[in-house]
């Protein structure tokens, strides 16, 4: 995990909340660790990347992602290796939300 805290001011963070299939936690979070990370992790410009499982809601997750600058972002959300896993992922979760931030301070 990168943490390069330089041209902040540019950075991307993108939260993606999923709800997951009841039954499938195991298998998403797995997913997650084994196939989407390493994915991911292969980008240019990636800060970070986590998985959140929220505390009272035990199938919400939250993917979030730091990356230097928009254009990085959206070279991931337009790669192969992220529309090759968008199969999978879907059939995991019965729903997700984007949200998108820019570092303002």
């Amino acid at each position: 995990m990168c943490r390069n805290r330089e041209n902040k001011s540019q950075m991307i963070e993108r939260h993606v909340t999923f709800d997951v299939l009841p039954g499938r936690a195991d298998d998403f979070e797995r997913f997650f660790r084994e196939q989407y990370l390493t994915a991911v992790r292969a980008m240019p410009d990636l800060i970070e990347c986590l998985l959140l499982r929220e505390a009272e809601n035990q199938l919400r997750y939250q993917m979030v992602f730091r990356w230097r600058s928009a254009d990085a972002a959206a070279a991931w959300r337009t790669s192969r290796a992220h529309q090759a896993l968008q199969p999978a992922l879907g059939a995991l979760n019965s729903g997700m939300t984007i949200v998108a931030y820019s570092s303002v301070a």
